[in-house]
């Protein structure tokens, strides 16, 4: 999980993940960028390109709003299980959002990834970052 609102944050995942994968070799992996309901993200929807490089499922998320908060873990435990059919049955007791997230900005946010996705990948992904 990186910080969509600290750069730094991203340019550590691939770090992360070679370190995960050394210690557990074949594992499912899902890579979150949280902090979606903050305005002034850092990290910008077409620059996320890790997880396209990697063939890891990518999902934006936010801890404070609960957006998307299950769907790391309904992706995670259809792997582990496989069964892509899997649904949680029961929503777990949350505490209500502590923020309300934009959803039109958010809708821009994942129309950007999902243009960003049918572009090439870029030779380097740090140097979006320079």
């Amino acid at each position: 999980m990186f910080d969509v609102t600290a750069r730094l944050t991203y340019k550590n995942v691939p770090t992360w993940h070679r370190d995960i994968c050394r210690v557990c070799e074949n594992i499912p992996i899902v890579l979150c960028g949280n902090k979606v309901d903050v305005k002034n993200r850092q990290v910008k929807a077409k620059q996320v390109t890790f997880h396209r490089k990697k063939n890891l499922q990518y999902y934006e998320i936010s801890a404070k709003s609960n957006y998307n908060f299950e769907k790391p873990f309904l992706y995670l435990a259809r792997k582990l299980a496989g069964d892509p059919n899997l649904h949680f049955v029961a929503s777990p007791a949350l505490a209500p959002p502590e923020v309300q997230i934009d959803m039109v900005t958010q809708q821009q946010h994942e129309a950007e990834l999902l243009e960003a996705s049918r572009q090439p990948l870029p030779d380097d992904g740090d140097d979006l970052f320079e």
